[in-house]
């Protein structure tokens, strides 16, 4: 297939003519800049009530959820339980006969789905996903970054003759799936693409960084416009190196394409990993291409989840390095100012930072504290720098991480110089799809868990204290 540019005309944005309203139950959230707001106006707060802090973080989750996250975590952090869990899951995600086959065996379906799918999925259809992003937004949560569990295999015929026939039926069914999951979302949410979702046929053209078919441009373009129009935003994951610049290439062509019809926010975004050596200057250099095309930049900024399979040159030496990098690309992201991790890609360049809105997501509760504590600090002293900001952690998975930063807030309400600035729109990551669907993706979060016990060791903890504390108030209340 021939590579074609877009030529279709930018649908106006709905956003700009249509009132948009999240459905959360934060009625304060981070204010960008008078010209996001154009584009996404919020609803009109009521006179906020003051509310008494929480004595708990995790004091918000209803009490399955604790005793589910404990029985998970307990595993996940046990490195003799894990490599087990981690056999298990690939049998299921792999069945070699009808047994292990969840879609064949309902008692095994009904143990998985209400135990390790439930903590780490929203749901099979609408229904269960769209109750489960209402649950999220009843914690205080602004929404969820939605991606659609169900995966078409590269790779394993990648030699194969090219077949047109088969890559037309591998895009649209990429397209059905991702145009349900911008369907099922809400207006404020986020929708993760993958574009290597695509097939065989996407794959190549990634890894040869050679931009996208006529075909696929069309279903894009398709899913950008059911977006915009639904007041839905979406994001990239990134990928292996191996065709990550070619993901990067693509993405550029579409957050022009969507990001110019919201003038000061961001529609689509592009993930950027903060453990690759080359990620500062990736970035800067996306930044610079923001500022001459004249749109706002997306960016959700991760520590990364390929280390066991990227060449080791690629990565920082160290963890520390990795986590230098991170913070002090969120500093200046924050600030919009370059620095001396994100540096100006010449001495041409203006030391401002041009228009972005960025998705602090990342586990580590020290970064997520010095990025509210950095915002904390702009809203007492007045400043607005005009950035949208986000923190996301995995469903499931660092609740404390989230419940605190929602805490930090409420617990803020009555302190003198609090503003709507300083609320945090913390989001949380989830995928729908089949319990089958869903188990290649259970079985990568195990995986990944190998890189991070000590910090899934801190979550577990943190449950365990949670319950002994709701057991504590249950024995007093009973004298």
């Amino acid at each position: 297939m021939k590579g074609a540019p877009s030529v279709r005309a930018p649908l106006k944005a709905a956003a700009q003519t249509t009132r948009l309203v999240s459905g959360t139950s934060n009625s304060r959230s981070s204010v960008a800049s008078v010209s996001a707001a154009n584009v996404w106006p919020q609803a009109k707060a009521s006179p906020a009530q003051p509310r008494k802090a929480l004595a708990a973080p995790l004091s918000k989750l209803p009490l399955s959820s604790v005793l589910r996250s404990l029985l998970v975590l307990s595993v996940s952090s046990s490195s003799l339980l894990l490599k087990p869990c981690i056999y298990t899951l690939s049998l299921l995600a792999h069945p070699r006969n009808a047994f292990w086959d969840v879609s064949k065996n309902p008692l095994l379906n009904m143990l998985v789905k209400h135990t390790i799918y439930k903590q780490f999925n929203a749901g099979e259809n609408k229904v269960e996903v769209q109750n489960s992003i209402n649950q999220i937004k009843q914690l205080g949560c602004r929404g969820v970054l939605l991606g659609y569990a169900r995966e078409v295999l590269v790779g394993e015929n990648s030699d194969a003759p090219y077949d047109e026939k088969a890559a037309l039926a591998e895009i649209q069914m990429w397209m059905d799936g991702t145009l349900q999951t911008v369907d099922m979302a809400q207006p404020g949410d986020f929708v993760a693409l993958k574009f290597t979702g695509m097939g065989n046929d996407a794959l190549r053209l990634l890894q040869s960084q050679t931009m996208p078919t006529e075909t696929m441009d069309n279903s894009i373009l398709k899913v950008c416009d059911l977006a915009i129009s639904r007041g839905v935003r979406l994001l990239v994951d990134a990928e292996e190196q191996a065709v990550q610049p070619g993901i990067e290439a693509w993405i550029m062509k579409y957050q022009k394409y969507c990001n110019s019809q919201t003038p000061g926010r961001a529609i689509f975004y592009g993930t950027y990993q903060a453990y690759l050596r080359s990620t500062p200057a990736t970035l800067a250099r996306h930044l610079e291409t923001a500022r001459a095309e004249g749109y706002t930049l997306g960016v959700k900024l991760v520590r990364g989840a390929y280390m066991k399979t990227e060449p080791r040159h690629l990565i920082w030496a160290e963890k520390e390095e990795t986590d230098k990098c991170y913070d002090e690309i969120v500093e200046a992201l924050l600030t919009r100012k370059y620095n001396s991790m994100l540096k100006a890609p010449s001495q041409d360049t203006p030391t401002e930072l041009p228009p972005l809105n960025v998705i602090i997501a990342t586990h580590s509760r020290e970064s997520v504290r010095k990025a509210h504590a950095l915002r904390m600090e702009q809203a007492t002293r007045g400043e607005d720098y005009g950035v949208d900001v986000s923190y996301a952690q995995l469903q499931g998975m660092a609740d404390e991480v989230s419940c605190e930063l929602l805490q930090g807030f409420e617990s803020a309400e009555n302190s003198v110089g609090a503003t709507p600035m300083d609320a945090p729109n913390v989001f949380k990551l989830l995928t729908w799809g089949s319990v089958q669907e869903c188990m290649g993706f259970l079985l990568r979060r195990a995986v990944e868990n190998t890189e991070a016990v000590g910090r899934t060791k801190d979550s577990q903890i943190a449950m365990f204290a949670e319950l002994k504390r709701r057991c504590g108030n249950v024995f007093r209340s009973s004298k």
